[in-house]
Formats: C-alpha cells, structure tokens, sequence
C-alpha cells in the first residue's frame, strides 16, 4: 500500500497548520494552553480547554472522520490520511489534549453505525460544536476487562424509559461530563454477554448519579466512580439486549486512525527523553541506554505501520484491536520506565517549582513513569487481551470460567 502524502493532503496540511499556528503560538488567543492536559494530567487547564473544545466546533475541525451523509453534523468530509494530517499538525504545536475526544472518537461512529436518525440528530450536533461532552461506563469494580460480568442493571418504566442503578469505575472525565453512554443489564436474571444494553445517561441527575474522584499513583484524579440510584435514560441504541454487539463495535474503534493519534503523542514524548538522554550524557551516550531507545523508536515505527495498515479496509481482524493494545501498553510502559533510567538519580527528586503547597508536585519524568504503570491494564488487561488472541483468533479453547 501506498502511505503518501498526495498534493492535497499537503494543501489540507498548510490549511490546518495555518490555523492551529494563528490560535496557539505567540500572541495567540489560546497560547497559554499549549500543552495542557492528556493522560495523568486531566486537571490542566479544564477552563481553557473546554473553550479550545468550542472553538474547535465553530471551525469544523469536530468529526473529521464521521461518515455522515452531506456533512449534516458540521463537520469537514476528509480522507483517512488527511484525519491523519490533522492529527499530526495538531500534536506538532502540542494543542491542548482534548475534553471532548470520547464523544467525537467513540460515541459518534458508535452511532453512525448503530444509532437511529433521531439520536444522530440529537446527539451529534452538539458533539461537532464542542459543547456537549462525553464519558464512558463500562467497567465495575467486578467487571473490569472482562464486561461480560457487568453487574448494573436498568429496569424498563411504564413510561419507556430506564432506570439504572449500579456502579461504574475508571471512568475518565465524568466530572466534566454531560452525558454518559452506559453498558447495562436490561434482562433480569442473564448472565454474561446476553441481556446487556447501550444507554445515554444524562449525568445532572442530583441525587441520582455521583461522581467520585479516584486519586491515583501520580497524585491526579482523572479517573472516578460513578454511583448511578435509579438513574433515568431515555436512549438505547441498537436495541435493548444488543448492547454486547455495539459495545465491541465501539472498543474496535481503538484501532486505525486514533490508535495512529495516540503514537504521535507517544513520539514527542520518546523525543523529550532522547534529548535527556543526550543532555546528560553529552557525546559519550550509555551503550546501554542508547540501544534501549533505539529499540523504543523501532517497536514505535513497526507499531505506525501495523496502524496504517488497518486504514487499507479489507477483511476484519478480530484480533485487530487486541494486537493494538497489546503493542502500546507495553511499549508506553516501557517508555515510562526508560524515561526514569535516563534521568538517573535526578528523577527521584522533586521538580525546581516545588512548593509546600503542592507537597506531592511530580514533573514530567515522573508522572510518565508513574501513569505509564497503569497502561497494560486499562482499556482491557494485557491477559484479557491475549485471551481474546488465543480463543477468536487462534481458535483454541475458551479459559475455564
């Protein structure tokens, strides 16, 4: 195949880089949230970047990959590769990390490709203008990688709607949140992938859903529980007792273009620790180190390809998305790891700006190492996903349950 960029993806090129340049670099209206945010550091800037998330929506940079008839949610029609442009001129002026990305990444293809007309129309619009955001309930504190043993249940009203109660964990962003898409038990007594369905949960629900923080290893609270008391859901989409259908066609939308957004993060941060590496050790580099990063930005490069080979189309791989995770849990883990080995001794001391008043203050290095640990388990355990490996594609027995 084919991985070039053409004349009009470098057109696209300019007209993105033009844009981002004109808001984020000098005198800029959002300069000052360059950088901000992403993975183990939710809590930066939440004000700036909830703006940067509307304004995004008013220029149409919102859904670039949605494949909507005539563009009707507002957002641009691009190729794949251009999507891929995008997201390369975004993470080389180190944009703010996004709020709004799980309605626009998951719930948006989720309902193109499930969802009625009404919940598009309803649901997607606001998505493309940034204002409404989403998080995702999925996991329990019993049923974390393994979803088929969600345990929440959501009972049918006489009035057609649901209510759900039950408890979700590790769900990112649910303080900011607008809505949720929950994977809930609708059929009393099923067990298993049977019986499950995909609801939208509003989340201003006083006294019916609560949203606790989980503090973490690296001292932020990203992640939270999410208590749901009779919650009320008006929307199922695909159909009650299809939820197990859509919501493994949602976690297969790790793969392909955003699996290729999240390395190019990975690539800026594997180039901050070659510059430490090379900081520290001048002109006579560690052998040691030097061949561990040489084989970070292998394993990076052969990850890039098996990423751009999954836009190509062709037969589905049901272990696609596995490989996938698989892959980058284990090479950010490692980056982490890596990024402390380079630092020495020096990455066990507190940052210069430390202050009594922020006792638990990590800089960069750190907080890598730090939320890199937790990357092989969420989003699916690596043994969940060997698991999935060894039963859809190899074909051999199921784990004894």
């Amino acid at each position: 195949m084919d991985f070039g960029f053409g004349a009009q993806d470098e057109e696209f090129r300019q007209q993105a880089r033009a844009w981002l340049a004109e808001r984020l670099t000098g005198a800029g209206p959002y300069a000052g949230a360059v950088g901000l945010g992403g993975p183990g550091s939710e809590h930066e800037g939440e004000a700036a970047r909830r703006e940067w998330e509307r304004e995004l929506g008013r220029a149409g940079w919102i859904g670039l990959g949605w494949q909507a008839p005539g563009g009707a949610y507002g957002q641009r029609r691009v190729s794949p590769v251009q999507q891929v442009v995008w997201a390369e001129e975004y993470a080389r002026l180190r944009a703010p990390a996004r709020v709004g990305h799980i309605g626009e990444n998951l719930l948006a293809p989720t309902l193109l490709a499930y969802g009625t007309q009404e919940q598009r129309d309803r649901f997607l619009p606001a998505v493309a203008r940034g204002e409404e955001l989403w998080c995702q309930g999925y996991s329990e504190p019993g049923a974390g990688s393994d979803l088929a043993g969600v345990r929440t249940t959501a009972r049918r009203t006489v009035s057609g709607t649901y209510r759900v109660t039950g408890q979700k964990i590790w769900t990112s962003l649910a303080r900011e949140a607008d809505w949720c898409f929950v994977l809930a038990r609708t059929e009393p007594g099923s067990t298993r992938h049977r019986g499950l369905s995909f609801l939208l949960v509003p989340m201003a629900q006083p006294g019916r859903i609560e949203v606790r923080p989980i503090r973490q290893l690296s001292g932020t609270s990203e992640f939270n529980e999410v208590f749901l008391d009779g919650a009320v859901a008006e929307e199922v989409v695909g159909g009650e007792g299809n939820g197990w259908t859509v919501a493994m066609g949602l976690l297969a939308l790790e793969r392909g273009v955003s699996t290729l957004v999240q390395q190019i993060g990975f690539a800026a941060e594997l180039e901050r620790v070659v510059a430490d590496h090379a900081a520290r050790c001048g002109p006579a580099p560690d052998p040691v180190l030097r061949d561990r990063l040489v084989r970070q930005w292998a394993e990076l490069r052969t990850m890039r390809w098996n990423a751009l080979r999954t836009l190509g189309g062709g037969p589905d791989d049901p272990g696609a998305p596995s490989v996938a995770k698989l892959l980058w849990g284990g090479w950010h883990r490692r980056l982490g790891e890596l990024a402390v080995a380079v630092r020495g001794a020096a990455a066990t001391v507190g940052p210069d700006d430390w202050t009594a008043d922020d006792p638990y203050a990590l800089d960069e290095t750190q907080r890598l190492f730090l939320f890199t640990r937790a990357d092989t388990i969420y989003g699916g355990s690596d043994e969940i996903q060997r698991n999935i490996i060894a039963e859809r594609v190899l074909g051999l027995p199921k784990e004894p349950r």
